[in-house]
C-alpha cells in the first residue's frame, strides 16, 4: 500500500463568457501539484508551500488544499493523518482556478491513498469547501472541471447537479495572464445584482447556444454564443486593456474571447491549435505594448482532470 502520492490538478476557465457560475472547463496547463504522505497520527499538517510568495496560510483549517481533506475524512469517518506539500504552479488571483486546483489535488490524493472509498464525482462537495475558504462562496464552476476534466455544466446548486458534456476535438483555448491580480471576492462584489429581463433572455439564449454548439461541434454557433451581457461589462473595468485584447483576438480569427473566471486572465476559443497560437500571440502583444508582463497558455480541453505524477 502506497504511503505517499504526488498529484497534478489542472487550471480551469470558469464562466466561459455567458455561463456565470455554471460553465467551466479544464486546460492542460498550468496547474498545481500536491504531495500527500500518510502520518502515524491523525493530524493534517501542511509541511511546505512553494510558489505562493509566502501569501498562503499553513493553518489546515484555512488553506484550500487541506480543508477539503478534513471534510472528506469527516465524511468517511477516517482518522488518517497526512503531511501536505503544496507546489503552486500558477499565480494566485489569476482567474484560472488556482484555489480549485489545490482543493482538487488534495482531496483526490487523499482518496487515492485510502484506496478510493468514494467515486471521483463524489469528491466534488469537499472540493467546493476549498472555494468557500478562498472567496466566501462554494461555487463549482472551477472545481468540477478540475476534478472531472472536460467541460462541465452546473445545472443546480441546491441540490448539486452537474453534467460533463462532449466538446469538439479541434476546440483550443488561448489564455493570457497579465502580471496583475484581481481578488475574486472584489470581483464578485462589483457585480450588479439587478438584471434587465431582456438581457437575461439574451444571456439564456447564449447559454443554450454554447451547449448546443459544443455538443454538435458547430464552431460558428460557439462563437456567436460568446457574448456575456451580465458579468463581463462590470468586471472588464478591473482589467486594463481588456477591450483591446479581446478585439485583437477576434481580429486574428478567434471564435470569441472573454474573462477567465474573475480575471485578470483573458481567454479565447479558436478552431485548431495553429489559430489558437496566433490568437494567443496577438493577445499577448497588446499587453507587451503596454509594458505589462504576461504568461501565455495554449491548450485543448483537458478531458482527464487530476493525474498521478511519478
Amino acid at each position: 500500500m502506497s504511503e505517499s502520492i504526488k498529484i497534478f490538478a489542472p487550471a480551469t476557465v470558469a464562466n466561459v463568457s455567458c455561463g456565470f457560475d455554471i460553465f467551466g472547463l479544464a486546460v492542460d496547463n498550468p496547474g498545481d501539484e500536491v504531495i500527500l504522505t500518510k502520518r502515524n497520527d491523525d493530524k493534517i499538517v501542511i509541511q511546505e508551500i512553494t510558489g505562493d510568495e509566502g501569501k498562503l496560510t499553513y493553518d489546515p483549517e484555512k488553506n484550500t488544499v487541506s480543508v477539503p481533506i478534513l471534510r472528506y475524512l469527516d465524511k468517511i469517518q477516517n482518522k488518517t493523518g497526512f503531511d501536505i506539500v503544496l507546489n503552486k504552479k500558477m499565480p494566485l488571483g489569476s482567474g484560472l482556478g488556482s484555489s480549485s486546483a489545490s482543493s482538487v489535488a488534495g482531496v483526490f490524493a487523499a482518496n487515492e491513498l485510502l484506496n478510493n472509498p468514494l467515486d471521483i464525482s463524489d469528491l466534488l462537495p469537499f472540493s467546493m469547501e476549498g472555494e468557500r475558504i478562498a472567496c466566501g462562496a462554494a461555487h463549482a464552476d472551477n472545481v468540477a472541471p478540475a476534478l472531472l476534466g472536460g467541460f462541465v455544466i452546473i445545472r443546480s446548486y441546491e441540490p448539486l447537479d452537474f453534467i460533463k458534456i462532449n466538446t469538439p476535438d479541434e476546440l483550443y483555448v488561448s489564455i493570457v495572464h497579465p502580471d496583475l491580480e484581481v481578488n475574486t471576492k472584489d470581483a464578485r462584489i462589483i457585480l450588479r445584482q439587478e438584471a434587465i429581463l431582456k438581457k437575461i433572455i439574451a444571456q439564456t439564449g447564449n447559454v443554450a447556444g454554447m451547449v448546443a454548439g459544443l455538443m454538435s461541434s458547430n464552431y460558428g454557433l460557439i462563437g456567436r454564443s460568446m457574448t456575456d451581457y451580465l458579468v463581463e461589462p462590470n468586471r472588464a473595468i478591473l482589467i486594463p486593456y481588456f477591450n483591446e485584447v479581446k478585439q485583437a483576438a477576434l481580429e486574428t480569427g478567434a471564435l470569441g474571447a472573454s474573462i477567465s473566471g474573475a480575471g485578470p486572465s483573458i481567454f479565447a476559443f479558436s478552431q485548431g491549435k495553429e489559430m489558437a497560437d496566433k490568437v494567443g500571440q496577438a493577445m499577448k502583444a497588446v499587453f507587451t505594448t503596454a509594458n505589462i508582463h504576461t504568461n501565455l497558455f495554449v491548450s485543448g480541453v483537458n478531458q482527464n482532470g487530476p493525474r498521478i505524477l511519478d
